[in-house]
């Protein structure tokens, strides 16, 4: 942990980068996702996801199919917009403490349905599937965070000063009540 008032400023500045980094990655994620080549082929890749699985996980992957569906392009579209949502909000500094936690759960239902949880693991399997890692990274962000000082590199701060309830969203510390 930072010690002196430059130190703490260098910290904070590098969580900041890191947040803005992973934001641009996942805005080229992004961007590859509203193509039509990802909204046609989106159920295929659920599908694949799921051969050589072991069997105690086809309800699994038969639940997502199925319900994927209903209207594969539609789910291909909410995915590209969650994906663009993420982006923006990593990179802008917008409602940090829900975007950790929202992309950690997106991140693992990535891993655990389209990256088939990594698998089927294989004497040839050589990968364990980027969305654990992603999840990963979002994990070290809301902690490091937490050990920050508010960034000037993030719309929450100046959205804070101004609507006292938002710190609720951007905010990973663990806020006290008042008189503790």
């Amino acid at each position: 942990m930072p010690t002196n008032k430059e130190q703490i400023v260098n910290f904070s500045r590098n969580i900041a980068i890191l947040r803005i980094v992973f934001g641009l990655m996942w805005a080229v994620d992004a961007f590859f996702k509203w193509s039509s080549s990802f909204r046609n082929s989106y159920i295929n890749q659920i599908q694949s996801a799921s051969q050589g699985q072991p069997s105690w996980l086809h309800p699994w992957f038969s639940f997502w199919i199925g319900l994927n569906r209903i209207d594969p392009h539609l789910f291909a579209t909410l995915v590209a917009i969650i994906e663009t949502f993420i982006a923006l909000a990593l990179v802008l500094g917008f409602a940090r403490r829900f975007i950790y936690i929202a992309g950690t759960a997106f991140s693992l239902l990535i891993w655990s349905v389209a990256e088939g949880f990594g698998g089927p693991y294989t004497s040839a399997s050589v990968d364990i599937g980027t969305a654990i890692i992603y999840a990963i990274v979002f994990i070290a962000l809301y902690q490091l965070d937490k050990l920050s000082t508010p960034s000037s590199w993030a719309i929450d701060k100046f959205l804070d000063v101004r609507l006292s309830w938002w710190s609720t969203f951007s905010n990973p510390k663990i806020s006290k009540k008042k008189g503790e």
